[in-house]
């Protein structure tokens, strides 16, 4: 069977241009598509048709070739490798019915010079112990990649501008057509010319050897908020690395590591503080001074208080993030046990276990035992 006119397939004119044949072609690829036309034969047929009309007429060269020597001019061609894919275009159709990609791998997702989003850098900041609980700004020193200034990210020296691949006409993809014995075989692979980027560049940029992008150092300044803590992290939108073809440029995630405290523990937002007080304090009981983060208050030990005993002054914590109020100061008791007692302050001790009913024995001065006497 003869075939027909790659131009009147397309229903178009042989001095259309590009766009009018990539129009073209998307509008009658959506009313043939099989999935559009289930068990519909002849709508297959046609889709075959515009396929390859398309693949022919979207390449410079090929559709050049043809326009001098017909189909003979193509005949020799049957295994050759080259750009417009006859399913090049099917990525905008798919993702117009289903909201995604081509499935024959031709759809911008896949691409090397689609917009893709740059990489998020990791950096680290040690806080003292303070820092962290009220919060305080920081200048940080990153390293990242950004545009090029010098040729603001195409690669390209000043003054020039990068040429379109011709091998894959821009599209950083080739199709690959093979007759095998069990029919026609075709696959889409990344253009060898141009690494899948879709333009060659003829001169570099001397800034950036044409990467588009440099690496360089850059000072940010840090708000922490009070309440943070080890392992806690803040995310800086947009100053991580540059994207690529336009893609958003990536985060920068900053980890805290915070240092310890002489005197307080810390879980979550509450505090923790072991405070000695002496033996006539926690029998009598006493007014004492408590240290916390901000400032000395005072609290009432109650007589008779037990070493371990733990008390908690409310508020007087860690700032809770991303929320009102503070954490919780817990304060535990530590009896101190007096060392070189004077013999004066040993007798009286004595006289206040011989008051309390108890055994001087076990003070100071010893008493022979009833059994050493015997």
């Amino acid at each position: 069977m003869s075939k027909r006119d790659y131009y009147e397939v397309l229903g178009v004119g042989r001095s259309a241009s590009d766009d009018e044949i990539k129009r073209a072609y998307r509008q009658l690829a959506k009313k043939y598509h099989p999935d559009l036309n289930p068990g519909d034969e002849e709508a297959e047929r046609n889709f075959k048709e515009i396929n390859e009309a398309y693949e022919v007429l979207s390449d410079e060269q090929k559709r050049s070739t043809y326009d001098q020597f017909g189909f003979d001019g193509l005949d020799g061609n049957a295994g050759f490798s080259g750009g417009g894919s006859p399913f090049g275009g099917m990525g905008d159709i798919f993702e117009a019915f289903f909201g995604g990609g081509s499935p024959f791998g031709g759809g911008a997702q896949q691409r090397r010079n689609a917009p893709a989003r740059g990489s998020d850098l990791r950096a680290e900041l040690t806080l003292t112990f303070e820092e962290a609980a009220f919060g305080v700004r920081k200048e940080l020193r990153i390293t990242h990649e950004e545009m090029c200034s010098e040729c603001m990210g195409t690669g390209a020296k000043k003054g020039t501008q990068p040429a379109r691949c011709g091998r894959c006409n821009g599209s950083g993809q080739i199709n690959v057509v093979q007759n095998t014995a069990f029919g026609r075989y075709q696959s889409t692979r990344v253009c060898d010319q141009c690494n899948g980027q879709g333009k060659i560049i003829t001169e570099p940029c001397p800034e950036c050897s044409g990467k588009g992008r440099v690496r360089k150092q850059k000072n940010i300044v840090l708000a922490v908020p009070a309440g943070v803590d080890t392992g806690h992290y803040m995310t800086i939108p947009g100053e991580g690395d540059v994207g690529f073809n336009g893609g958003a440029t990536g985060d920068l995630l900053v980890y805290f590591n915070v240092q310890s405290h002489p005197r307080f523990k810390r879980t979550n937002f509450d505090l923790h503080l072991d405070f000695p007080i002496s033996f006539a304090q926690a029998t009598l009981g006493a007014e004492i001074e408590v240290p916390t983060l901000e400032e000395t208050v005072r609290y009432r030990v109650p007589e008779g208080t037990q070493p371990g005993t733990v008390f908690r002054l409310k508020g007087r914590g860690i700032q809770k993030l991303r929320g009102s109020g503070k954490g919780d100061l817990f304060v535990k008791v530590e009896v101190e046990v007096p060392k070189h007692l004077t013999p004066l302050q040993k007798d009286l001790l004595m006289d206040f276990e011989k008051a309390m009913g108890g055994n001087t024995d076990t003070l100071g001065t010893q008493k022979k035992n009833n059994i050493f006497k015997k």
